[in-house]
């Protein structure tokens, strides 16, 4: 809820900082709600509200919403568990599969732009593990094609394939 402001100075900060979330402002105008500061629990219930932009345009005034309170020298109401797992919801990024449970439950309360990155990098990474995994395979298989292929050698032909090695005290 908007108080009613007497003072023009504040009142010109009030509208400055609706105009840097505007989306939000006029949300927590309908919804009767303070926009700023704003509690996270608010900003989590905006996010469900506004599932359906979609998870590029919700972040895009997740952001805005931060840089207002930031600006201000405020606490981020955007950051924390409520905001993250409201956005978890509709961003539907698991964490990775490597992880320990413990920390798979950490990964849910991260923020939205670092779960992303975490989620493409270890999609990399998988990646790079398989091509791997498969170029090994390929090898072994070559080496054992090639094993198969080769005469097998007599017992004296390996024995003088190897140097002759000189024996200490020795001399030919």
């Amino acid at each position: 809820m908007s108080p009613v402001v007497a003072n023009p100075v504040l009142a010109a900060l009030a509208a400055a900082r609706r105009q840097r979330a505007p989306l939000f402002a006029r949300w927590c105008e309908r919804e009767r709600e303070m926009f700023c500061p704003a509690s996270p629990a608010v900003v989590a219930r905006f996010v469900r509200d506004h599932a359906g932009m979609g998870i590029e345009a919700l972040w895009q005034a997740i952001q805005e919403i931060s840089c207002t309170h930031v600006t201000l020298g405020l606490a981020d109401p955007t950051v924390g568990g409520p905001v993250a797992l409201a956005l978890d919801d509709i961003a539907e990024l698991s964490p990775p599969l490597s992880w320990p449970d413990a920390w798979k439950q950490r990964f849910k309360a991260l923020p939205h732009d670092l779960k992303v990155f975490i989620a493409a990098h270890e999609i990399g990474r998988e990646k790079s593990l398989r091509r791997t995994q498969h170029a090994l395979a390929h090898a072994n298989k070559m080496l054992a094609r090639l094993r198969a292929a080769r005469p097998p050698m007599e017992k004296d032909q390996t024995n003088e394939a190897e140097p002759q090695r000189a024996q200490p005290g020795r001399q030919d």
